[in-house]
């Protein structure tokens, strides 16, 4: 970010190419849209784009764009609140996958491929079931993988609080998981004999 501030635009292209990904489904799942999620990503980056000459690395770069974005999809929740949400389990245009199924993880094997498959919507469901600040401290930690102190300046409480969501965020998500069914084991993978 510091290159980019000195007026380096290839800094900028390497920032969008390291983090868009992450931001997205970050975004994704905390909007349900994927339309709107590609919307806020962009507003993001903008938001990168405008705030280059005021950026202080007080904070670690992800911090800060996720904070952007965090901020955005709040302002968009609020403009947003009267209007229904698609899920990542509904099916995709022309009844194809639905989105969640068709964003790409090749370190999978196809065994977890498939179980993953099946927990998904049971997992998107139970994540929906959640509040809010558990919710989000659960995408954050999870999904983005941002220690407790970084989703703390994101969010803006503290570690602590950050932490005592997360520990209820994963209470509740075990024992929805449980009333659907899940038992937390995945299928072994299966060995050709000879």
């Amino acid at each position: 970010m510091a290159a980019f501030k000195r007026g380096q635009v290839v800094a900028f292209e390497v920032l969008v190419k390291r983090h868009r990904t992450a931001v997205f489904h970050f975004i994704l799942r905390s909007t349900g849209q994927p339309a709107r999620a590609e919307d806020l990503l962009q507003e993001t980056w903008l938001r990168v784009i405008r705030g280059a000459s005021d950026y202080a690395p007080r904070a670690k770069f992800t911090t800060w764009v996720y904070t952007i974005a965090r901020n955005l999809c709040l302002d968009s929740a609020r403009r947003e609140r009267h209007r229904e949400t698609d899920s990542l389990d509904a099916a995709g245009r022309g009844g194809g996958l639905p989105l969640g199924m068709r964003l790409p993880d090749e370190s999978r094997s196809p065994e977890s491929a498939a179980h993953e498959l099946h927990l998904r919507p049971l997992l998107e469901r139970a994540l929906a079931s959640l509040s809010e600040e558990q919710r989000e401290v659960f995408v954050l930690r999870e999904y983005s993988g941002m220690g407790f102190r970084e989703i703390g300046e994101v969010t803006g409480v503290s570690e602590n609080t950050v932490k005592s969501r997360m520990r209820y965020a994963l209470d509740a998500l075990r024992r929805r998981l449980g009333e659907l069914g899940v038992d937390g084991n995945a299928p072994a993978a299966k060995t050709v004999s000879g």
